[in-house]
């Protein structure tokens, strides 16, 4: 996947940002699309919305690298971190999130 070029959304990409954690989990968070932060570390939910999420995963005992499962629905930044200027992108992305749920 990390040479995926279906879209016109990996001509400004830095890094793709497919999924963290543990895939076999029975759950999974799924978000939109990878922001800056995540854009240039290749992770998702390493920005503002991650360092919370992680927050709340420690409160109930859970740790995103060994209870739960962490994907966008996009797996490229899209412009401004707007979904909605990219929704041809959205169908092109899908198998990859599907495979992913079915895991």
């Amino acid at each position: 996947m990390g040479e995926c070029t279906r879209c016109e959304l990996h001509k400004t990409r830095t890094n793709l940002v497919f999924g963290v954690g543990n895939p076999c989990s029975k759950i999974m968070f799924i978000g939109e699309a990878p922001g800056e932060e995540e854009d240039l570390k290749g992770e998702p939910f390493v920005g503002k919305a991650g360092r919370l999420l992680d927050k709340m995963l420690e409160s109930i005992g859970l740790s995103r690298h060994e209870n739960v499962y962490i994907a966008n629905v996009l797996k490229s930044r899209p412009p401004d971190n707007k979904i909605s200027l990219c929704p041809e992108s959205i169908p092109k992305c899908l198998p990859f999130l599907l495979k992913q749920i079915e895991i």
